[in-house]
């Protein structure tokens, strides 16, 4: 950057050099949301087979256990000619209120954990306040 308040280039000049410098600047703020952004997705991609072959096992699994706890609660209902349409009812309703329970504290984690890439937002708002602070000395 040049300093010399007796310098001679032309607004021309200046300019292309402000053009030069704001190219430099953006790109290198691109390179580095992109290097975070790449560093996410790789992480996601690793997991992606495992988080596959987790779900088809824990959902055989609820399957199965949720015709197990309607036949037990149709077992003791066993009187009643409705048996198994309440033994399904209250099944339904428990794995509803669980879902829900489950579903209110994911929210509440996805809203504290940002999946944004924190440290280009850090370094653009950086940016900002030298850059506010530089117009603040030039005025």
């Amino acid at each position: 950057m040049n300093k010399d308040p007796n310098d001679n280039r032309s607004v021309a000049q200046v300019l292309s050099d402000m053009k030069e410098e704001m190219q430099c600047f953006v790109e290198t703020r691109l390179a580095m949301l992109r290097a975070e952004l790449q560093e996410i997705f790789r992480k996601l991609r690793s997991a992606l087979p495992l988080v596959i072959t987790a779900a088809l096992l824990l959902g055989t699994a609820y399957f199965l256990l949720t015709m197990a706890l309607v036949g037990i609660v149709a077992g003791v209902l066993a009187q009643n000619p409705y048996r198994w349409c309440i033994a399904f009812l209250a099944v339904g309703l428990l794995w509803l209120v669980l879902g829900a329970t489950v579903a209110y504290f994911a929210k509440r984690k996805f809203v504290l954990k940002e999946m944004l890439p924190r440290r280009t937002i850090e370094v653009l708002r950086g940016d900002k306040v030298w850059i506010q602070s530089e117009v603040k000395n030039r005025v």
